[in-house]
């Protein structure tokens, strides 16, 4: 039999040599690279970052397992996934803008789904890889590292997952791929399944609760705006100061089913001008059985106080704030909204009392200091109403009708 030539084979202490003097290279690179990162990605969730140049031992296995033939000149044999950066976000929405972003940001070369749920395996990760060409300015001065020949069109793997995606990969990593073998046996494959099923589970419920959190501000902030509005609309000072303003969305209805769908029903309503029905859920939420906690029943008053406020309803409007103070002490905004309400019924020391216990919770509200100003310019205290429009002023508000309100006073000292 002939005898076989391994001439070609690769010689591990040449290739070691070689990529050892590239490391610090590398490192220079891959810092300049997650610089970049940091600074054109932006989401409303930071994401954190994990850099990594490929450990030789990897990168001499893979070289082996791909049986990449070693160049005649003795040069560097790149891969792909020399230069690693992982960006680790909270939620799955944010996976979609990252990728986005990094397109934007790199000339992009290939872009795989690991894990998606039609390719399914017991214990494979899911997260997005992309391969980008790393930009010349990313690359250090050839003279600082000028013994070393130039590289030319090489790429970055830049991996996009959440926390938990990130988390499983790390076990994953650990307990198959760097063993030497994965595990046959049936009950052990299920247990690993099904905790990536579960933490796949978990990110999804995460992202629900992300989606509601958004609807449920959104409508508060709207319903907010209502009730400035309204409370405008009965300022003296203001009703000469013209507004523009826009009509804003109607987002469609959300199902009824639990308190907080029942609330995002309610909050909707308010906020399309249907006010009976709004007041008309609050209610049912307040008077269900079993009793909602102290804390709901502080929320769901102070909402329906709102609703109450601006279908001009002042005294029901003054019981539910009240109410919701009673249920949570430490709820300032509840003790501001009875002090607007004293305050359009010509009860300047009620409204003074409300605004000054709300301040003593949050001394940062610059409208608790105009509206008390307000309350004292009427009552003819004329100093204290300078001390807090000033302090109005201080924490903000610049507005016309602050400016007003403060030559006003200035014109009775």
């Amino acid at each position: 039999m002939e005898h076989k030539s391994y001439d070609n084979l690769p010689a591990k202490i040449h290739i070691q040599k070689t990529y050892e003097s590239y490391a610090p290279y590398f490192y220079a690179v891959m810092a300049n690279i997650q610089k970049r990162l940091e600074d054109g990605v932006s989401l409303s969730s930071p994401p954190t970052y994990k850099a990594r140049i490929k450990s030789f031992d990897s990168y001499y296995k893979k070289i082996l397992r791909l049986k990449v033939p070693p160049p005649s000149d003795g040069s560097l044999i790149c891969l792909t996934d020399m230069v690693g950066i992982r960006i680790i976000c909270a939620f799955l929405e944010d996976l979609s803008e990252v990728s986005a972003q990094v397109k934007n940001l790199f000339d992009v070369r290939e872009i795989e789904q690991k894990g998606p749920a039609e390719n399914f395996k017991a214990f494979e990760y899911e997260s997005i890889h992309i391969l980008v060409k790393i930009p010349d300015s990313c690359f250090p001065p050839p003279s600082d590292f000028p013994s070393l020949p130039v590289l030319k069109d090489i790429v970055c793997e830049i991996q996009v997952r959440t926390i938990l995606q990130d988390a499983w990969a790390e076990v994953e990593h650990e307990l198959i791929y760097k063993s030497e073998f994965s595990p046959f046996d049936l009950p052990l494959r299920r247990k690993l399944a099904s905790i990536n099923a579960s933490l796949t589970l978990a990110d999804t419920i995460f992202q629900e609760i992300r989606d509601y959190q958004k609807k449920l501000q959104g409508e508060v902030n709207e319903r907010r705006k209502l009730f400035y509005e309204k409370v405008d609309e009965l300022d003296p000072v203001k009703r000469g100061i013209k507004k523009i303003s826009a009509e804003p969305d109607i987002p469609s209805a959300f199902a009824k089913g639990t308190i907080d769908d029942l609330l995002l029903e309610a909050i909707h309503a308010h906020n399309t001008g249907d006010l009976a029905r709004a007041i008309r859920i609050y209610t049912q939420i307040i008077e269900s059985l079993p009793a909602p906690s102290d804390v709901v029943l502080s929320v769901i008053h102070k909402h329906r106080g709102m609703a109450y406020f601006t279908d001009s309803e002042y005294q029901k409007a003054l019981e539910d704030f009240k109410a919701s103070f009673a249920y949570n002490p430490k709820n300032f905004r509840a003790l501001y909204y009875e002090g607007i309400v004293h305050g359009i019924l010509g009860n300047n020391d009620g409204a003074i009392d409300c605004f000054s216990r709300s301040l003593s919770i949050n001394e940062y509200q610059s409208h608790a200091f105009y509206h008390r100003s307000k309350a004292y310019y009427e009552k003819g205290e004329y100093e204290s109403a300078l001390s807090d429009i000033r302090s109005a002023k201080k924490l903000g508000i610049n507005d016309d009708a602050c400016n007003v309100l403060l030559s006003n006073i200035m014109d009775k000292m």
